[in-house]
């Protein structure tokens, strides 16, 4: 971040790619006065991404609904996206203004509001100060906060963020499964043989013989899926190839626990990317024996297999280094 400069008040020319964009919006609108307060809200949502951009916030105009021809049609919305902390509300006003107008709409859903006062000649404006939250649709001007305060307080937001993702990285690591590692016999706690969980009426015989002949390596760990029910826990199997190689076809399954017939219905079968994206699923129905997902990875790539039933979900998170 760039270090924080004091001041009480920001003064500037407003972009001229911002005034570009308003007149843009205010020609796409079906009246005048609509057509108006889109400019204004334009207006300032481009000075406020200018100013923080200037005081080395990462900021991202493209998923600020302001930007949005429609939603700006169907809202009276100024926000600005800022990075990993969410949308700050850029609310403008005239000259000489005593309040400022917060539209119900803007009330909530954000981490604070900013004044923006448009020139008269609506190519400069001022920041005349933030606040956190609102609970009124016009807030007195002289209860504003200067703009060291949001400085600070966006500077305050972005470092929370980053212990965040740290502590997150942490946990994500500390619970990986190395998937290379079972080529060594080496396996992490909870992993057992499948037939230990499952029993061998409960292991499907034409994989059973694949494993038998050497050519795919498999374990399985129990999974609750139930709070307090033990008929809602499950079997997840993982399976490998049991050679070393820089590409691996992944199989993911889910078996019923050994006395069981079924899997739970609406089971749903998840596997992840690295941000946690779904790159595929599989869901019971009322009668499943087992479900499955097969797919490649590569030596170094990451994945996780989520299971979902109702409000509980449980995630392992693997890698193949």
């Amino acid at each position: 971040m760039s270090k924080i400069i004091n001041s009480l008040t920001f003064s500037a020319p407003i972009p001229v790619n911002g005034r570009h964009r308003a007149e843009e919006l205010r020609r796409q609108q079906a009246t005048q006065a609509k057509g108006e307060q889109v400019y204004l809200n334009t207006l300032s949502v481009s000075f406020v991404n200018y100013y923080l951009c200037c005081m080395g916030f990462e900021t991202d105009l493209n998923k600020s609904d302001s930007w949005n021809v429609i939603q700006q049609t169907l809202m009276d919305i100024a926000d600005l996206s800022l990075k990993n902390l969410g949308l700050l509300e850029c609310r403008p006003v005239l000259e000489n203004a005593q309040f400022v107008y917060v539209p119900p709409e803007v009330q909530s859903n954000r981490i604070g509001y900013v004044a923006v006062q448009i020139g008269k000649s609506f190519r400069e404006a001022t920041l005349l100060g933030f606040i956190k939250q609102v609970q009124t649709d016009l807030l007195p001007i002289n209860q504003l906060q200067p703009l060291d305060n949001l400085l600070e307080y966006l500077e305050e937001l972005s470092q929370l963020q980053v212990a965040e993702i740290a502590d997150n990285s942490l946990d994500y690591n500390h619970n990986l499964v190395n998937l290379k590692q079972w080529l060594e016999n080496i396996f992490e706690a909870g992993w057992q043989e499948v037939e230990t969980l499952l029993g061998t009426q409960g292991v499907n015989p034409a994989w059973s013989m694949r494993s038998k002949a050497g050519a795919f390596l498999s374990r399985g760990k129990l999974i609750d899926l139930g709070k307090l029910l033990t008929a809602q826990a499950v079997v997840l199997v993982v399976t490998l190839p049991a050679d070393n190689e820089e590409e691996m076809d992944i199989i993911v399954e889910v078996h019923p626990t050994n006395g069981q017939n079924y899997l739970p219905p609406n089971l749903h079968l998840m596997v992840l990317d690295f941000e946690g994206a779904s790159v595929m699923e599989a869901q019971t129905r009322s009668s499943n024996k087992n479900i499955q997902l097969e797919f490649s990875c590569e030596v170094g790539e990451r994945f996780s297999v989520k299971l979902v039933l109702g409000d509980i979900s449980i995630t392992e998170n693997f890698v193949i280094c």
